[in-house]
């Protein structure tokens, strides 16, 4: 049944193309769950159609980011008693205090990995550790444009293997570009440290 609900939602996605993909990524990043469709439809989308990729990939990133924020205000409007009641307090403290100092990068470098990382947690931090809006925006969409844009990509240069090629090494493109993330971020710090000094 659950599976009947996903095909409708993803063929619906599909045939309202670049809309049908902003809505998928605002419900997916806010309160509902869609594993990986997002993902699916850009490519299967911009093999069909390679010219419009980045449209899709826009309409994707925006929805998402809009999406991000919606539960980003939930967060600061409570968030944190929320997660103290789900998380031990040491690690809601130290999570809060790595968010308050690495806001950006603590968004970023979860926003680029793939499916079963639960982005919507760290979403949720940024919030209740009370990251600035523009911050938290412009770390959404770096990390999710890098993805979707990427994907659409890939769709265009390889067609429907690009599907094939994601299900297999997605995980380590992701892993790998959150690693690359992760030491631009410490390059950046090590260069203001020096700068102070």
């Amino acid at each position: 049944m659950l599976a009947d609900f996903f095909e409708t939602i993803q063929a619906w996605a599909s045939g309202m193309g670049g809309v049908g993909l902003f809505v998928i990524a605002l419900l997916d990043s806010s309160f509902l769950s869609f594993p990986q469709v997002n993902d699916l439809l850009i490519i299967v989308l911009s093999t069909k159609y390679p010219a419009r990729m980045p449209y899709y990939a826009s309409m994707t990133t925006v929805g998402s980011l809009i999406g991000c924020f919606m539960l980003y205000a939930v967060a600061r409007r409570g968030g944190e008693s929320l997660l103290r009641k789900r998380l031990k307090g040491r690690y809601v403290d130290r999570a809060l205090d790595l968010y308050q100092r690495y806001g950006l990068l603590a968004v970023v470098v979860p926003a680029l990995l793939p499916p079963p990382v639960p982005f919507k947690v760290f979403v949720l931090l940024a919030g209740a550790a009370a990251v600035a809006p523009w911050r938290f925006g412009l770390a959404v969409i770096i990390g999710r444009g890098i993805r979707y844009f990427g994907q659409g990509y890939l769709a265009v240069l390889y067609g429907e293997e690009a599907a094939v090629f994601m299900k297999a090494h997605g995980a380590v493109i992701g892993i790998g570009l959150a690693g690359l993330a992760v030491s631009a971020g410490v390059a950046v710090v090590m260069i203001r440290k020096r700068r102070a000094w």
